[in-house]
């Protein structure tokens, strides 16, 4: 049974084995969504979002990570805030990171194309939370 209808593709950019297999599972396990993409850092991630064979593949959400190899979160967000316009498709974006540091919280809280800052681990109340916030 699809629970969030609205939700045809998530973006993952982790690169946290263990998590992107977690959620993976999740989201499948639950069918939250038919489509899922990943990526192991915010420049992959990006190359494909301005990649314009990819148009009709462009996801509705996007679980971010901070910490990232070659890209980093933050850095994603600089380079998706110049990307926006051109793509045509409102995404959500979730920071999601194992930080509980404030000044990350309130660094993602200040970016305004950013939606929530969620604290790893997702919890399944959660994710279908923040699912039916994006929909």
């Amino acid at each position: 049974m699809t629970i969030v209808k609205s939700i045809n593709t998530v973006c993952l950019v982790d690169d946290d084995e263990i998590y992107i297999y977690g959620i993976k599972k999740l989201i499948e396990l639950k069918q939250l969504c038919p489509n899922l993409i990943e990526f192991r850092n915010g420049k992959d991630a990006i190359d494909f979002l301005i990649n314009p064979d990819n148009t009709e593949e462009l996801p509705d959400v996007i679980f971010l990570d901070i910490s990232m190899p070659i890209m980093d979160g933050w850095d994603f967000m600089e380079s998706f805030s110049q990307i926006k316009p051109n793509l045509g498709k409102k995404i959500t974006i979730y920071m999601v990171s194992s930080s509980i540091n404030d000044d990350d919280i309130n660094r993602a809280k200040n970016i305004s194309d950013i939606s929530d800052y969620v604290v790893k681990p997702i919890t399944y109340d959660k994710l279908l939370e923040l699912f039916r916030l994006a929909a």
